[in-house]
């Protein structure tokens, strides 16, 4: 599968024409948070999104609350509140956790991705050729990814459940110093698509 990545938008509308283009080449859509300024023109952006006529996921980063992201999913039939939840389609499970960004440790994580191990788990049972794509705001500490001036300032909550459980695909935010970035934790690829997006085939 192809998916359409992007994070940390906070409205561009040059950055949103460069999705609404790049949309056409994948099969999924996934916003790791920041869609907005402090939710400013929210409701646009949502249907802007929508229009897009594909399955777009979506987590709130921080700039939005978690409240209005739900609301809004409810109203736009193609997007997908994935905050705190799984969501499956074929053999893909992706795991959505937004929010935060600030903190190296997140003990509201750790205690939400106990239930995620265990959708993975029974996931992988039934799916021989299960793929895991892990979506988050803040990024995984001591990486490409979450590295300011040579200081890795990421979360190590995710960190460590990251190399737990082995996802293929984790898409994370926040840093806007690292839009574009990838790396490695082992098998696992590790992505800030920024606001221009990056295709990722999984």
């Amino acid at each position: 599968m192809k998916i359409l990545a992007f994070v940390d938008l906070h409205g561009s509308a040059k950055a949103l024409k460069k999705i609404e283009t790049e949309s056409k080449k994948a099969g999924l859509i996934v916003c790791a948070g920041d869609l907005t300024i402090f939710e400013n023109n929210i409701t646009r952006l949502f249907a802007r999104l929508n229009k897009l006529g594909k399955p777009v996921l979506i987590i709130p980063g921080n700039h939005e609350s978690n409240e209005h992201i739900s609301y809004l999913t409810n109203v736009f039939e193609n997007i997908e509140d994935i905050h705190e939840k799984a969501f499956a389609i074929g053999n893909y499970l992706f795991l959505g956790y937004g929010g935060g960004g600030f903190s190296m440790v997140d003990k509201h994580f750790e205690r939400i991705s106990k239930n995620f191990e265990k959708k993975i788990i029974k996931f992988r049972k039934h799916n021989q050729d299960a793929k895991i794509i892990l979506i988050t705001h803040a990024p995984p500490y001591n990486t490409k990814i979450d590295n300011i001036m040579g200081n890795p300032c990421g979360n190590k909550s995710i960190k460590n459940f990251i190399k737990k459980v082995r996802p293929d695909l984790v898409v994370s935010g926040h840093l806007h110093e690292n839009a574009g970035k990838e790396d490695k934790e082992g098998k696992t690829l590790l992505v800030n698509p920024g606001p221009f997006g990056k295709i990722v085939e999984v």
